[in-house]
């Protein structure tokens, strides 16, 4: 059934009429999943007071067992996090009404929700923990040869300027204007996908060493040689047998590249899931406001449409570049 809705989600599209993103299908199959591992869990036990076969049984007050479950054991996300699978799975019982005659418990009334938390405010990254993480890659060595070295330095340079996960990942080889100093245009997002929007990003001069460095020790993988029938434009190449970079990928990189550098504990797990990559694009904001980057041209660069975004992003630091600010103003009588 999850291998069908899967199949279903690749053939369809979204309410604005374009086909679901790959990671799109990822996430919302990754919601059901979650679901069936739970089910699968209480099938032998009634400890829950739900017991349940199979999908087709799942009805509202079974679903508030669940999501509640999830609540409680969310590991850090609780309300966030719970509404984001509510949200994921939403789809998956709209497919299962129309191909398996399921009534919808999302459109019963007893179904409680979980809505998004509206105080949360994004995450900006110390500039110590940044120098720590490029300390660990080498530091920009030319000594350091290492590919997957060099690559993780290069990719921790370009997300310092603020690029999204997805955008970072889907750059090619002619996204790349490192005689100029710039990057793109960088794949657009959402609404801006449909215009054929996109935005060039200009690089500091570090990131421009890197990505060069890294371009010498991507022409030794074998699926940078044009004649293997491995051969892709793909900017960031894998490891172990991987033709590309993925998100899971880039997330694990970083967190083990933290762990490198001291945070957290590296023999568990657990302590690894310490940062997230769009938590560099918080600190590019916060860095670009605090270089006195009009709000405008933030916007510009980061591809927003909306100032509230701006104002969103820079909330972490709001305070203490308005002390920054007014100390650098030294006396005023």
């Amino acid at each position: 059934m999850l291998s069908d809705y899967a199949t279903h989600l690749r053939a369809s599209n979204n309410k604005r009429g374009r086909p679901y993103a790959a990671k799109t299908v990822t996430a919302y199959t990754k919601a059901a999943r979650t679901l069936d591992r739970w089910i699968g869990q209480i099938s032998t036990s009634d400890a829950v007071g739900v017991v349940l076969a199979d999908f087709t049984q799942c009805d509202a007050p079974a679903l508030n067992v669940f999501f509640r479950a999830h609540y409680d054991g969310g590991k850090g996300e609780r309300q966030g996090g719970t509404h984001t699978l509510q949200r994921n799975l939403r789809p998956f019982f709209k497919w299962l009404s129309e191909e398996y005659d399921h009534p919808n418990p999302y459109d019963d009334s007893r179904l409680q929700r979980y809505a998004h938390p509206t105080d949360v405010r994004p995450t900006t990254l110390s500039e110590e923990f940044i120098q720590d993480l490029l300390q660990v890659t080498g530091n920009g060595s030319p000594r350091v040869r290492a590919f997957e070295k060099v690559r993780d330095h290069a990719i921790i340079r370009v997300l310092t300027e603020g690029l999204r996960a997805e955008e970072l990942l889907s750059l090619r080889l002619d996204s790349l204007h490192l005689d100029q100093g710039l990057l793109g245009p960088v794949t657009p997002l959402k609404e801006a996908r449909a215009s054929g929007e996109g935005r060039i990003i200009p690089l500091q001069p570090k990131t421009v060493v890197a990505i060069t460095r890294y371009l010498r020790a991507r022409e030794n993988h074998r699926r940078a040689n044009p004649l293997s029938p491995d051969y892709t434009e793909d900017l960031w190449l894998g490891t172990r047998g991987r033709p590309k970079l993925t998100y899971s990928g880039l997330y694990r990189l970083i967190n083990r590249r933290a762990a490198d550098a001291g945070y957290g504990n590296p023999d568990n797990p657990e302590s690894r899931s310490i940062v997230h990559p769009h938590q560099f694009r918080h600190t590019a904001t916060h860095d670009l406001l605090s270089a006195g980057v009009s709000e405008g041209d933030v916007m510009t660069l980061q591809g927003w449409k909306d100032a509230s975004m701006v104002r969103r992003y820079a909330a972490d630091m709001a305070t203490s570049r308005a002390h920054s600010a007014v100390r650098q103003l030294g006396d005023r009588y």
